[in-house]
């Protein structure tokens, strides 16, 4: 039994462009399905397999969006990847494809128990360029959610707009001034006067 103090140890939040790189998932069902559109809205080269597939994995696979393999999992379908999601109805297939993957030092995600993996998905709150995630560490992804609902109910679409003219005004400083801890200081006043002043125009709805 873990002690309550792994149970509860901090996990590194961190982003990782995964564009054009192998994402394979495993599994053909509607948990499988959501991960599937997370990383495709990432850039990732999904490869699916799976020996049913609901009929939005099937539309997708119909597109080209994908590659998929219509049967059961085999070891040699991990060959390459650079991220795995274990998503079956099978917990010991999910079990074994996450000992597997993690023997080989590969990124591995398992649906029905995150603990057996090395990494999870946050619930994401986008607006524009912003994104806010917030994790459990796979302790309670509906928790996770519920958090993330509470924040968009905050930040608006308007932060997406700030966040747009923050990074245009960062772009004019570095090209004319390359740089500087001074510009640094620049752009967080500049973001703190926007925040503030969104922050306002809230209260006074």
């Amino acid at each position: 039994m873990k002690s309550k103090e792994n149970a509860t140890l901090s996990q590194l939040p961190l982003n990782i462009n995964i564009k054009g790189k192998r994402a394979l998932i495993v599994g053909g069902g509607e948990v499988a399905c959501r991960k599937l559109k997370t990383l495709l809205a990432a850039g990732a080269a999904v490869y699916l397999v799976a020996p049913d597939m609901v009929p939005e994995i099937t539309t997708l696979l119909s597109t080209g969006e994908i590659e998929a393999r219509v049967g059961k999992f085999e070891f040699n379908d991990l060959k390459g990847a650079f991220l795995i999601v274990a998503a079956t109805d099978d917990h010991e297939v999910n079990k074994q494809i996450a000992l597997e993957a993690t023997q080989r030092g590969i990124l591995v995600a398992v649906t029905d128990a995150p603990d057996n993996g090395n990494c999870t998905f946050p619930a994401v709150l986008r607006r524009g360029g912003l994104e806010i995630s917030v994790s459990t560490g796979g302790r309670s992804p509906a928790f996770a959610s519920l958090v993330r609902d509470v924040v968009a109910s905050v930040i608006g679409e308007d932060y997406g707009v700030a966040l747009e003219r923050v990074a245009t005004e960062r772009e004019k400083l570095l090209t004319e001034r390359n740089g500087s801890t001074y510009n640094k200081k620049i752009m967080y006043s500049i973001a703190k006067q926007m925040i503030t002043a969104l922050n306002k125009h809230k209260e006074s709805l």
